[in-house]
């Protein structure tokens, strides 16, 4: 539980900014094109942190490590919060950004903790708190600027991450490291990751998932302000909590990567994310075929971003860090990709156009995973063979996990 709200708290200065620039705009007295630079700022330094960052995790004690990226990016939300400038408002957020890759710590420290037998169920719930802070903050943001203003809410995030940071100090155990390897060396073989044919095929269906989810969130308000429905911003992020309940509901789709099915379930999910469409095209039509739509494609993204998770970290025992960090990277390219994508998409062809760039993302998901199917399986061999003789040198019974 203590993970999932590092995550949830850690991505969620990211995106709070999204429901509310126009009101910061205001505020700060800022044209309309400079508004976009307040959500990019915070994306820009995340992307950096993962390419930079999160690869520490694999050299230094991951307890020390969590809670100094909480507390620094305390500090770049205490800053946007006090902000009356613009460059200041930047710097906070990209400080915020660089650090809230604590979430990817976070989750290969989890996936360490756990036995194989339970990685999947561990990151399934860890994970959950992810999707959960993606849209969990449009909904809070909403709310609590419409009672205090908006910098309420970077305050209110500064004070959850410190009091996260005294949390994982008194309840995390010790991550001691016994790695001689130098940064350069870390960083060195995080670039060799791209050449190996698992990364990069989960790399490209996370690339072309999360462009599917962002041309969904990142377009969804445009045909709800339309007719017939002029939905305001408060009842157009009452469809987060519709997103929250398939994210949530696939956080079990660990088990089935525990059973060693992950494989499996990333094949009927992407399928789930083609199908959720055909829903969510209608919402020119029928609000609850949206619904429907948004809670499938949640729960199919979840899905496959656990199994990926499951299955990279299970191949990489000794870069999970690294692993996860660099997958990351195609997390967040294809985010941005798709919620480019979607309103020049939107503007050429309506929410239709839309529809079908996010069908296409997902379509484009499902063929890289039919082609590399075996990829995923020979990596399952791989690992189990792994698991079983560390676990007879070690005199014990496979399945227990030991820390290092």
């Amino acid at each position: 539980m203590l993970f999932a709200v590092i995550c949830a708290v850690a991505v969620a200065t990211i995106y709070v900014a999204q429901p509310v620039l126009a009101e910061i705009g205001g505020d700060l007295g800022l044209p309309e094109a400079d508004l976009g630079w307040i959500v990019t700022t915070g994306q820009l330094g995340y992307l950096i942190g993962l390419a930079l960052l999160v690869p520490l995790g694999d050299m230094f004690d991951r307890r020390k490590l969590i809670a100094t990226h909480l507390l620094l990016a305390a500090v770049g939300m205490a800053l946007a919060a006090v902000a009356d400038q613009l460059w200041l408002l930047l710097a906070g957020l990209a400080i915020a950004g660089l650090f809230a890759v604590v979430v990817q710590t976070t989750v290969a420290f989890a996936a360490d903790l756990s036995t194989p037998a339970e990685r999947g169920r561990t990151l399934g719930a860890v994970t959950s708190g992810v999707i959960t802070g993606i849209l969990g903050a449009r909904v809070l943001a909403g709310s609590l600027a419409a009672l205090w203003g908006w910098r309420s809410i970077y305050g209110l995030l500064a004070v959850l991450l410190i009091a996260l940071t005294c949390f994982v100090l008194r309840l995390l155990p010790s991550d001691p490291r016994d790695v001689r390897a130098t940064y350069g060396a870390v960083l060195i073989s995080l670039g060799r990751l791209f050449r190996e044919r698992l990364f990069v095929s989960r790399g490209l269906i996370a690339f072309f998932l999360f462009a599917s989810f962002g041309v969904l969130w990142s377009g969804l308000a445009l045909p709800l302000e339309a007719e017939p429905w002029h939905l305001s911003t408060a009842q157009i992020g009452l469809f987060g909590i519709a997103g929250l309940a398939g994210a949530l509901g696939a956080s079990r789709a660990g088990r089935g990567a525990d059973a060693g099915r992950a494989n499996v379930v990333t094949g009927g999910a992407l399928a789930l994310l083609a199908a959720s469409w055909l829903a969510t095209a209608q919402a020119s039509w029928s609000l609850w075929a949206v619904v429907v739509g948004v809670i499938v494609l949640d729960f199919a993204v979840q899905a496959v971003h656990v199994s990926n998770q499951h299955l990279l970290t299970a191949a990489y025992p000794h870069q999970k860090s690294s692993v996860i960090g660099g997958y990351m990277l195609f997390y967040s390219l294809g985010s941005a990709v798709g919620a480019t994508g979607t309103t020049a998409a939107y503007s050429a062809a309506g929410w239709t156009g839309s529809s079908l760039l996010g069908a296409a993302f997902a379509l484009c998901a499902l063929m890289i995973w039919a082609v590399n199917r075996q990829a995923a399986t020979d990596a399952r061999t791989n690992s189990k063979v792994r698991v079983s003789a560390t676990a007879r040198s070690a005199g014990h019974t496979p399945g227990l996990c030991d820390r290092r």
